[in-house]
């Protein structure tokens, strides 16, 4: 059945509450099911097909198409006035929270309910492990950050809730007694990772987490930092082994005032920053008490967790505060950047609707609350140590400790310390690495996922220490990066290889020979009176996936051609939508007429079915659930860490092939008549797509529209839903199809044929890629290179980029506007982290809600060299090489490399972010 405006298709059960999950498009007058596709019954065919947005229309033209849109007006079958709810946090994490005085709102300003955390503790309201703590601080106890939620105000009004909105921002209802200090908990991580190689190339790793596994410390001190060095006891375990050859490395290291050795020691300080997407966040939700059905607007990442997890926050709910049905709608999203990748924000949406039954009820951010209450950007404090052999420029040694400050809540913060430190070496061949990562709970602002997610912290630091190798070696900075790039074949420090083409040499040599390069001594000397010129260089690589990433994708073609494509990944911006349409278009012969995103309620003809954390699975327990032909390690994932391209189109890419293969090229043959006995029936792989019409040489071309309305008369494939599930290499399943157990990329198929249902078939075979690859770290990567020139005036210290240049590589390109796209806005990200953006840690930054973009200064077009940025794409390795992530990889070179321009013209390297005018002016 599929979903009508009131009826969703159900898609699992979870606490015993029906979950329902669906997204939301643009709220016009056509119905529901038709609002929420694009780009709607006027899509235009290939070629000229996939040079635009399928989204573009509907965003130019303002339709309702995110989450902090929608009213309850705009939803059919909800009540027509909408309600409203503030969420009040603390601006105090070092004393008592005693509770709120609300005697500053006047009877115009009055809540209708206050929902404080005994409220919550009568409900019955369990929190998420993953967000584990108070989601309203108890009156009592100390706020454990700044930012805490203490209650939730529900306003019948909209009049009320905004003259309370205004009051309370001037006089804080919140009431602290005695002094605490902050809270101690316990940090988030402590790891260490370590590889030591084998005396000749080619030669096994003498240690390696590969080989060893990933190690924490045993013993830690008072404070709880952890004590690194191995110490003579049982505690730690096999951490004793790894932390023996760490230590021998740092002694290495120490003793390398030899001649033949240049040793660099170096501290470094990036900032925590806001990832300021253009929609702060929002939610607007119905709790139905006739129904017990509760109804809700969303804009996230993660669309299936988020489900999940309203169903485990009610699931033992008490009665009255327990739906028996939960049904999501999920909107685009006004950028995303992973601040809306596991986001507690629509638990306290949910718990508005609850608190005020029967009415529709809005809770949306304004910038002030973003500040205080989203995720932020982890600040680092970074000392990194790398040894040069003098004589060849070759790294020998690398040794690094990290402190990531993790605020308030754990959120991913023991995951960016691993991402962090896995990729401090970036794209070089090191042979003795150790780096320890710490990521502390602090009374800060949360701090979780986000563009960049560490890499970009560490690259900064390694990319500026290579430079100055390079000026104390007197050797040319990219000269000196080439000897010391990691090839083909080559071990990360983890002790596996990147499994993907590695274009690093490429890019090195396109940066050599632009011209801003060539032409950098003769811009500096050519500099005018009173300012100061300098060029900088930095490439990356990063990495693209989590090592347990999913997709879900379903495509069916009706008798006139027309395509219709469903998919699992959402659109922040990242234009996933047009990407899935390019990848199927290419395959099926048009674009698509409808393309629907965030739709996890599309599949339920699979009945997938999961157990366990696919990043901590055993081998036995994996190969044990996988005897279940409907089990798969997980069943949908959060849009993040660059998975759009690669994994988000996947699904519907591999449907696409099957239709083609089992549908229209039997179809065509037919219109052909290609007899049984003919070898040319084996030939779809030459088989291409042309103007609408399907070429093969030496036979007619068929127009696309005849060849599906044969399809349909004669029953073959018309339609495909399909999971697929990555953990560095895509699973491979075989099904039957036609006689043939067909082998693909995917872990579950459900078919369609001519205009009949959807059946699953059973796999007959299946390998998911070895729970082992859970300890590699990383092995998706793109890289990225960066051409920076600054002009400085002196006066005034103040720095501006006047000309850049990116050339990066992401394999198959689907829409190269979006990539074009992408690259410009990391590039802005990446100016405004190196020279604009910064939040004080704590009582002084975003928590205490005083923070906007009147104090918050981001990249503006006045700040970018808006006509002189260049962006160049490498054009893929071979016409079978898949997309590759690409889009936080284009924001990292951007901030070494001005660092690395402001050092070329001034002569002082900064070490601390962001560098501001009284910065520079201080050291001229």
């Amino acid at each position: 059945m599929r979903p009508s405006r009131r009826d969703f298709v159900t898609w699992v059960a979870a606490s015993g509450i029906m979950l329902a999950m669906s997204r939301i498009g643009a709220a016009q007058a056509a119905g529901f099911d038709a609002s929420q596709t694009l780009p709607g019954p006027a899509a235009s065919r290939l070629p000229g097909a996939t040079t635009g947005r399928i989204d573009a229309l509907a965003k130019v033209t303002g339709a309702k198409l995110y989450a902090s849109d929608f009213r309850a007006a705009d939803m059919e079958g909800w009540p027509a006035t909408t309600a409203h709810a503030l969420l009040l946090r603390a601006a105090d994490a070092t004393h008592v929270f005693t509770g709120l005085d609300l005697s500053a709102l006047d009877a115009g300003a009055r809540p209708t309910q206050v929902v404080t955390a005994q409220d919550l503790e009568r409900a019955g309201v369990r929190v998420p492990p993953f967000y584990a703590g108070d989601l309203l601080c108890p009156a009592g106890k100390t706020p454990l950050y700044l930012g805490q939620p203490l209650a939730l105000l529900l306003f019948e009004t909209f009049d009320a809730y905004d003259r309370a909105r205004a009051i309370l921002r001037e006089k804080a209802p919140a009431q602290f007694g005695a002094e605490t200090g902050p809270v101690a908990e316990p940090n988030y991580a402590a790891l260490r990772f370590t590889r030591v190689a084998g005396d000749a190339p080619g030669a096994p790793d003498v240690y390696s987490p590969l080989i060893e596994g990933w190690i924490s410390p045993g013993v830690f001190e008072p404070g709880g930092r952890p004590v690194w060095q191995p110490l003579p006891t049982s505690e730690g375990g096999q951490y004793k082994k790894g932390a023996i050859h760490g230590e021998a490395i740092r002694a290495f290291i120490a003793a390398g005032g030899a001649p033949d050795m240049l040793v660099l020691d170096r501290r470094f300080r990036t900032q925590s920053v806001d990832p300021m997407f253009l929609e702060p966040e929002g939610g607007l939700a119905w709790y139905d008490p006739q129904a017990k059905a509760l109804r809700m607007v969303l804009g996230v990442q993660s669309p299936f967790e988020a489900s999940e997890e309203l169903a485990h926050l009610l699931g033992a709910a008490a009665a009255g505060f327990r739906p028996e049905r939960i049904e999501s709608h999920f909107a685009h999203l006004g950028g995303g950047f992973g601040g809306r990748d596991h986001t507690p924000f629509p638990f306290y949406v949910a718990l508005a609707a609850m608190f005020l039954p029967g009415r529709p009820i809005r809770l949306a951010h304004d910038r002030f609350q973003q500040f205080q209450g989203g995720i932020k950007r982890h600040a680092f404090d970074m000392h990194t140590q790398v040894a040069f052999e003098r004589a060849t420029g070759r790294m020998r040694a690398f040794a690094a400790d990290h402190v990531l400050d993790g605020g308030g809540l754990a959120n991913y913060s023991a995951s960016v310390a691993a991402v962090s430190a896995t990729s401090a070496i970036g794209i070089y061949d090191i042979p003795k690495v150790d780096v320890t990562t710490l990521a502390e709970h602090t009374r800060g602002v949360t701090a979780g996922s986000m563009r960049g997610y560490g890499v970009l912290q560490t690259t900064t630091a390694l990319e500026t220490l290579v430079d100055e190798a390079a000026q104390a070696l007197s050797m040319d900075p990219i000269t000196l990066r080439r000897r010391n790039l990691l090839k083909a074949g080559d071990l990360t420090m983890t002790g596996n290889p990147w499994t993907v083409s590695i274009r690093t040499p490429e890019i090195l040599d396109k940066l050599e020979t632009h011209a801003l390069w060539r032409g950098r001594d003769a811009a500096r000397k050519a500099a005018p009176a009173g300012t100061l010129v300098g060029t900088g260089v930095a490439v990356c690589a990063k990495d693209y996936g989590t090592g347990a990433d999913c997709s879900l994708g379903r495509v069916e073609v009706d008798p006139q051609g027309r395509i219709r494509i469903f998919c699992d990944a959402v659109e922040m911006g990242n234009g996933i939508g047009t990407a899935v349409a390019n990848r199927v278009a290419g395959l099926l012969g048009r674009r698509a007429d409808a393309v629907s995103v965030a739709r996890i309620d599309a599949f339920d003809e699979l009945g997938l079915v999961t157990s366990g954390d696919p990043y901590t699975l055993t081998q036995s327990e994996q190969d044990a659930a996988a005897r279940n032909p409907r089990w798969v390690p997980a069943i949908s994932s959060a849009t993040s860490a660059s998975i759009g391209a690669h994994v988000g189109t996947q699904a519907a890419a591999e449907a696409a092939r099957l239709i083609f293969r089992f549908g229209l090229w039997p179809a065509a043959l037919s219109l052909w008549g290609i007899a049984q006995d003919d070898p040319r029936r084996f030939l779809w792989q030459e088989a291409f797509w042309f103007d609408d019409a399907l070429i093969l040489s030496g036979l007619p071309p068929l127009q696309q529209e005849k060849v599906a309305a044969r399809a349909h008369e004669v029953g073959g494939l018309t339609g495909a839903m399909a999971h697929a599930f990555s953990r560095w290499a895509w699973a491979q399943a075989a099904f039957p199809l036609d006689g043939f157990e067909w082998v693909v990329d995917l872990d579950a198929l459900a078919v369609r044929r001519g205009g009949g249902a959807f059946k699953v078939l059973d796999r007959s075979f299946i390998a998911f890629p070895p729970a082992s690859y859970n300890r590699i770290g990383t092995s998706f990567t793109s890289s990225c290179g960066t051409l920076v020139k600054v002009e400085i005036e002196k006066a005034s210290g103040a720095v501006r980029v006047s000309q850049a240049y990116s050339v990066l590589e992401c394999g198959e390109v689907l829409t190269p506007e979006v990539v074009v796209g992408q690259a410009q806005g990391g590039f802005a990200m990446g100016l405004g982290y190196a020279l604009l953006e910064t939040l004080p840690p704590f009582e002084d930054g975003p928590g205490n809600g005083r923070w906007n973009l009147g104090d918050y200064v981001v990249a503006r077009g006045s700040d970018l060299p808006l006509h002189a940025l260049e962006v160049e794409v490498l054009p893929r390795v071979a016409p079978n090489e898949p997309p590759k992530g690409m889009a936080e990889v284009v924001m990292i070179p951007v901030v070494p490399a001005i660092l690395n321009a402001i050092h070329d013209a001034t002569g002082h390297r900064f070490r601390a972010l962001p560098v501001t005018p009284d910065d520079v002016r201080r050291v001229l």
